[in-house]
């Protein structure tokens, strides 16, 4: 038998392949960082965090807010895509335009989606063909993800630009044990039908796990019923649904070549198709008189990242070198007719990539604590482009590219195990938005004998505008946009406090956290008309903002069979300069899930999800403004279980949304009904 680590959590793992938690006591060794770690005893396991000091730390003993999402959780919950998780962590609100495989973005308390970073095995995959640069997970789907860890609070000390919101890092499960080859296929409503194989395992020095995934959606119509009766909607309007396919290949692989040194490779492949009919469209055709309006985005994206990994002089030095390369390739266009000319006969393109180097090594100073020390270099290049189709449309190519080159340091320690922390500064030199320099620190209080933590964090971040916000050139008829090369970054301050308490030896764990963040130079969309009533719309600097609220959470291992999870967040989200209150920010969120094992090998997850309302933009009248509208609240019911009928087969179903609550997030955007869906695992 051996120790080692999965998903964040302590694992046993006998030659015959099955899993269970250590006994208590037992002495836990990182196998990739040579880092010993001990397990959290027989209540809730203790997590180890890998990313909120970029290095093995328990979670108890770092100021920093954060959750963490293993493979076993996301397994039991059948969660296949990446968004359907994140909606129910607490913190984040996020927000999906046409269902499955729609556009989506993520709002971390209460700051504006691309002010999070998004990092995958260690490279940065923020979208840098879109507009805004944030990271769109409309279209991650979960196979192959060891560990989801969310940071919560500015992280840009450590992770640089676009990190002042937080930091959601995923990290690729790796293979291990003898070769385990599985199949897994599933059905259900809305046309779904999915199908993945792979297999990971061991052979002597190499480990591998390969994945691939075949994700497909049919006839999911999201258009709510009082808009298609508002455009007066025929029958065949009403039942246009909207299709998604996607196909994916997740790679992991690695090679010890000696028992210091190591070498990894991880890949992951996305190539999809999504075809929506929103409501966009419908009023396209029913006002406008335009005939079979059809929007289609069709993408292909790459991330690769290798990593060099070197430990020196007897656990002292441990040191990582990476090279990650990431490119995405976007195709959209609108099928249509208006004036019995097509509508949009050439599509838009928009490219982007990143190449990126980094190199971080840690000094371990025994009883002195751990000294990091850090440098990164990205090169990101962006281009869009569109063919004139008409004297009404000009066309336009616009390329560009930037450089950033950082170093950071950090310092984390302990005081006679009750005062923990850890404290970071970090320079960044951006070719396009200046230098910028940006620090955290995250102390953490063990009061003896009472299984209190006292937990805390400040920090600034930046968020640097995309290249788009600075170099865009579109020019049609009676409008324009028009990057802005002047923008500055936004920069944020940003303060939490919290305290976590421990009973019934562990089993019990509850606490709650209050943060406080205050945003400058916030970019925003502008717009200006001459005197021929041209339009221009472009990017300025023109807001501030302040996001506050709680973060609270209630875990309970009631039995070694039943456990209970609870999570309630707070958050006010203004516009500092008039007091209005953001985009698509709920005041309160609440999640509520249960895991019951009643026999072996049979298990039962059941979560309630409660969003309040929000404030968003509205679909039908004149206003113009992005918070006239408001979007109701809703709450959901799901349910899923799981039967390992033996060693070889495994059968499942789940039922999302039971209660068949109809509603839109965002506003225009009706979300999937009551749904069931079921199918099987052949493993070896």
């Amino acid at each position: 038998m051996f120790v080692t680590i999965r998903g964040g959590i302590a694992y046993a793992d006998d030659l015959g392949g099955q899993v269970k938690p250590p006994a208590t006591g037992y002495v836990v060794q990182d196998k990739k960082s040579r880092v010993v770690i001990s397990s959290g005893g027989d209540g809730i396991p203790e997590l180890i965090s890998v990313s909120a000091a970029r290095r093995p730390t328990a979670v108890d003993d770092i100021g920093t807010s954060m959750t963490i999402i293993t493979e076993k959780q996301i397994q039991t919950q059948q969660r296949r895509s990446l968004t359907d998780i994140l909606t129910r962590q607490p913190g984040l609100n996020v927000v999906q335009t046409g269902g499955p495989g729609g556009a989506s973005s993520i709002f971390m308390r209460g700051n504006n989606a691309n002010e999070v970073k998004v990092r995958l095995d260690g490279m940065d995959i923020n979208d840098g063909s879109s507009a805004s640069g944030a990271f769109d997970a409309g279209q991650f789907v979960t196979d192959g993800m060891g560990r989801i860890e969310i940071l919560r609070g500015p992280q840009s000390g450590l992770y640089g630009a676009d990190a002042m919101a937080g930091v959601i890092d995923i990290t690729t499960a790796q293979g291990e044990g003898r070769f385990r080859p599985f199949v897994r296929v599933e059905g259900g409503g809305y046309g779904t039908f999915n199908q993945t194989f792979g297999a990971r395992g061991s052979k002597g020095r190499f480990h591998y796990n390969v994945e691939l995934s075949h994700y497909r959606m049919d006839g999911f119509n999201n258009i709510p019923a009082y808009i298609e009766r508002y455009y007066g909607a025929d029958r065949q309007q009403r039942h246009e649904g909207n299709r998604n396919d996607n196909r994916g290949a997740n790679i992991r692989l690695g090679y010890d070549i000696t028992h210091n040194f190591d070498l990894g490779l991880t890949a992951r492949l996305i190539q999809n198709n999504n075809h929506s009919y929103s409501l966009y469209d419908l009023q396209s055709e029913n006002a406008y008189g335009d005939r079979g309006v059809r929007e289609q985005n069709s993408q292909n994206e790459a991330i690769v990242r290798g990593t060099a990994h070197l430990v020196s002089f007897h656990g002292m030095f441990d040191q990582v070198l990476g090279l990650g390369y990431m490119t995405n390739r976007n195709r959209w266009t609108e099928a249509g007719t208006s004036d019995g000319s097509p509508i949009n006969p050439d599509p838009d393109y928009y490219r982007s990539s990143r190449l990126k180097v980094d190199w971080h090594g840690t000094f371990n100073l025994k009883k002195y604590g751990q000294f990091l020390i850090g440098a990164e270099h990205f090169h990101d290049t962006f281009n869009t482009s569109h063919t004139a189709a008409s004297m009404w449309d000009s066309g336009y190519n616009t390329s560009a590219s930037m450089d950033t080159t950082a170093g950071y340091g950090q310092y984390q320690g302990n005081w006679n195990h009750i005062l923990y922390g850890a404290a970071n500064i970090r320079y960044d030199a951006n070719s396009r938005y200046g230098n910028h320099v940006t620090w955290r620190v995250a102390p953490a209080i063990h009061v003896p004998g009472t299984g209190t933590i006292i937990k805390a964090s400040a920090g600034s971040g930046f968020h640097g505008p995309s290249l788009y916000q600075l170099f865009a050139n579109q020019v049609g008829a009676g409008y324009s946009e028009k990057g802005n090369p002047n923008l500055k970054a936004e920069q944020l301050i940003g303060y939490d406090a919290g305290v976590e308490q421990k009973l019934l030896h562990d089993h019990l764990n509850f606490g709650a956290t209050w943060y406080d963040n205050r945003v400058r130079n916030l970019i925003q969309s502008s717009v200006s008309v001459d005197s021929s009533y041209n339009y221009t719309y472009s990017y300025a600097n023109v807001a501030k903002a302040r996001m506050y609220g709680v973060e609270a959470f209630l875990n309970w291992k009631a039995l070694n069979t039943l456990e209970f999870n609870l999570s309630y967040t707070w958050t006010h989200a203004r516009d500092a300069t008039d007091g209005a209150e953001l985009q698509r920010r709920p005041q309160h969120k609440f999640n509520f899930n249960t895991t019951w094992t009643p026999i072996r090998d049979l298990t039962f997850s059941g979560n309630i999800l409660y969003t309040s309302a929000w404030r968003d933009v509205p679909v039908i009248g004149g206003a113009t403004c992005s918070v006239c509208a408001r979007g109701h609240g809703y709450f959901t019911i799901d349910v899923a279980a799981n039967y390992k009928v033996n060693r070889y087969v495994s059968v499942y179903a789940r039922a999302d949304n039971l209660l068949n609550r109809q509603f839109e997030d965002p506003i225009g955007y009706l979300q999937p009904g009551r749904a069931g869906y079921g199918g099987f695992m052949l493993n070896y």
